[in-house]
This record gives C-alpha cells, structure tokens and sequence, in this order.
C-alpha cells in the first residue's frame, strides 16, 4: 500500500487510517483518516470509507471494520461529526451499498447491494436484502429485511422484519468465504 497507488489518506484533523498487516484494499479504494480495520478484512475496489468529519469535541469519531469482514466494489462508509461506525467480525457489506453514522452492525451480518444504512443497529446475524432502507431502527438478532423494503422506524423493524432462514445464513457464508479467500490471493501476487 505504499507508493503512488496509496489507497489511505490522513483526514483534515491528523488522523490516519489503522490497517491490520494481514487485510487486502484494493488500490482504487480510498480509506481516509480515523478508520481501523481488522484482521483479514478485503476492501474492494472504488469503496469508499471516510472518517473526516469532526464532533463537537473537535475530535473525529472512528469507523472501525472488524475481523474477517469484507467492504466490496463501491461502497460507501461514512459518518456524521461526533457519531462512530462499527461493522462487526464477518459481516459483508455488498456491491455499491452505504452504511452512514451513526450506525452499529453487529457480526456475522449481510447488508445487500445498493442497500442503505443510517442511524441504526443491525443486531448479529442480520441480512439486509438488495435495495433495503434500514433509518432510526433497532434489527433484532436474525433479522431479515425484503427487497427494497423501507424499515424507517421501530415499529416498522417490528412490523416488517422477518427472521433469516437457512437459505440466507448459507448465502452469507458463502460470501465471507470467497471475500476471505481474496483476501489471501491478492495479498500473496
């Protein structure tokens, strides 16, 4: 990651990104100030993680990627002034979705292409589908959200929120272990 294709950057407030030896980010990523990502984790290609925006305390919040998760092509991760970012161990975040602060997502979570996360926790196991909007709610353990479907508020997380079935947990898996084998193919060439 040295060179002229560096894909981490320092924010306006001195901060530079924290990266675990053994995580892979594409060149075409950028990855700028206050983040910290853990081990194994794969960053895609024209993903997008910036934690530059400063609290009231003067300070920028981190957005922090646990272990073994994956941020894939053209994702965008970012968060307001003062408010933080937790992606939990083994959670995939998938092609062109955003995840904005504050937002907690817990491990073993799946949150679908072009899906939206803002102002919520997405409790462990969760799977956010293709196009979902997920806004001021709390997803319980297992939750699973349709399609494009808007969960906006408490009561339509507990009105809408159906649990995962096997079929999804299987197709998390699945994901993790093709992005963790990226990892290691394109970090040993």
């Amino acid at each position: 990651m040295n060179g002229k294709n560096n894909p981490l950057s320092i924010n306006p407030n001195g901060d530079m990104p924290q990266v675990d030896p053994t995580a892979f980010i594409d060149p075409a990523a950028r990855v700028i100030g206050n983040v910290r990502i853990g081990a194994n984790v794969y960053v895609g290609p024209y993903a997008v993680i910036r934690a530059d925006e400063t609290g009231a305390d003067g300070k920028t919040s981190p957005i922090i990627i646990e272990a073994e998760s994956n941020v894939q092509d053209g994702v965008i991760i970012h968060a307001l002034g003062g408010t933080e970012v937790r992606i939990g161990k083994r959670t995939s975040l998938a092609h062109g979705c955003v995840v904005h602060g504050p937002c907690a997502i817990g491990d073993k979570c799946f949150v679908g292409f072009k899906a939206v996360v803002y102002n919520s926790t997405l409790a462990d196991g969760t799977f956010i589908s293709t196009s979902a909007t997920i806004q001021y709610s709390n997803l319980a353990e297992n939750s699973l959200v349709a399609p494009a479907k808007a969960i906006l508020s408490e009561q339509d997380a507990s009105d809408y929120a159906e649990k995962t079935s096997d079929k999804e947990t299987e197709f998390m898996q699945k994901v993790i272990t093709a992005n963790l084998k990226l990892v290691k193919g394109y970090s040993s060439s």
